[in-house]
């Protein structure tokens, strides 16, 4: 069947920036809210790219207390979502972003008509912030509860033993709708992904998140997985998330990353094997950074899971370098025979505009200290 064209749409503030505008395949970024609302830096559907230098942007010291503001809303074509705004839910929810030592207290508001709960995987909190019925810290309809998710560096226990330190790729998800584990609100789209970062980690140009979900890619309709734009020479941070009952490969053609924290080799010597392949089950995620078209130039690239049935239900997707000027040598949406038929689309990653750690920022009122990066879709 042809190829649904591509939508031009970016990722401007709302879903996919961990928030974009709010597109079927949004992901949001939130590393902040700071009095008044800027634009959402990357995550998933598109701000304008950080201008390019010779050397990367790196992650300043954390150790700041941020404060978000996340609603939880049914979307009108049913699906259920984290947003930045009323209104303005994605699937996946905004992409956060945090600096070890640093603390977020999350403003949660649900608009739904039943429970909702917010669960976050890889750092550290009371259980008052657990997000689960089992111990009464979900959120009533119409309700506000403030999450408090905080972070560490690592370093030597009293004991003499080394503590990990927070930062990796993680998400957060609801635990409380359908089930005590919510697993009717992840099948609908509850859930986001999560940045950790270490004070010297290299900044990406551009960030998508995707969600492999039972045999679903962000929820997406027609089981197809959203086309991320990109172009040529930038560094693109891809978050992914597994939910569901299926256990996935993922893959990307042409494009390969090292098996750690970052999915970059820190020198010669770093032992960690670099793959293009990864195995992924329910609750797992993991992130990467690469070059687009390093070695291999611009042209659209696959990314899918390799469960060969997968695959053939639609679990793939593009990514598409561009030339400098935005053409996309021999790329005809239209001739794609087996990818199924594909609306008009957009991945869920935006570019980062300023400093590639500030998303949508917003600060408390009460409160002068910087607000978490968050990236819309």
């Amino acid at each position: 069947m042809p190829r649904r064209t591509f939508s031009r749409r970016f990722f401007a503030g709302g879903a996919a920036a961990a928030a974009i505008s709010p597109m079927a395949f949004g992901a949001q970024t939130a590393h902040a809210q700071e009095a008044a609302e800027t634009e959402a830096v990357g995550a998933a559907r598109g701000t304008a790219p950080r201008a390019r230098t010779k050397t990367p942007a790196r992650a300043a010291a954390g150790g700041k207390v941020r404060r978000l503001k996340l609603y939880a809303e049914k979307m009108p074509d049913g699906r259920l979502g984290f947003g930045l705004a009323k209104g303005k839910a994605t699937v996946p929810g905004p992409l956060i972003e945090m600096t070890e030592g640093d603390t977020l207290h999350v403003e949660f508001t649900n608009l739904m008509d039943e429970p909702v709960s917010l669960h976050v995987h890889g750092v550290d909190y009371d259980v008052e912030s657990d997000g689960t019925r089992l111990n009464r810290s979900c959120t009533d309809p119409g309700k506000t509860r403030v999450y408090t998710w905080r972070t560490h560096t690592p370093g030597v226990r009293e004991d003499g033993t080394w503590r990990a330190g927070s930062a990796g790729y993680w998400h957060y998800h609801d635990h409380a709708v359908g089930t005590d584990h919510g697993t009717g609100g992840i099948h609908k789209g509850l859930y986001g992904g999560l940045i950790v970062r270490r004070k010297g980690d290299i900044l990406p140009d551009r960030q998508f998140t995707l969600c492999f979900n039972d045999t679903v890619i962000n929820n997406g309709p027609g089981h197809e997985g959203p086309d991320l734009k990109v172009k040529l020479g930038d560094r693109v941070e891809i978050v992914v998330i597994t939910h569901g009952r299926t256990y996935h490969t993922f893959h990307m053609h042409g494009h390969r990353w090292a098996e750690n924290r970052t999915g970059l080799l820190t020198g010669a010597d770093d032992p960690s094997r670099v793959i293009d392949n990864k195995i992924t089950g329910p609750g797992d995620s993991f992130g990467f950074q690469i070059i687009a078209g390093e070695n291999i130039g611009a042209g659209a690239w696959m990314y899918h899971c390799h469960v060969q049935s997968h695959a053939d239900m639609g679990m793939s997707g593009l990514i598409l370098v561009t030339e400098a000027d935005g053409t996309l040598p021999g790329y005809d949406p239209h001739g794609l025979a087996g990818h199924g038929p594909r609306a008009k689309q957009q991945g869920s990653g935006a570019p980062k505009k300023q400093a590639p750690n500030v998303a949508k920022k917003q600060v408390s009122s009460a409160s002068k200290k910087q607000a978490p990066r968050v990236h819309k879709h």
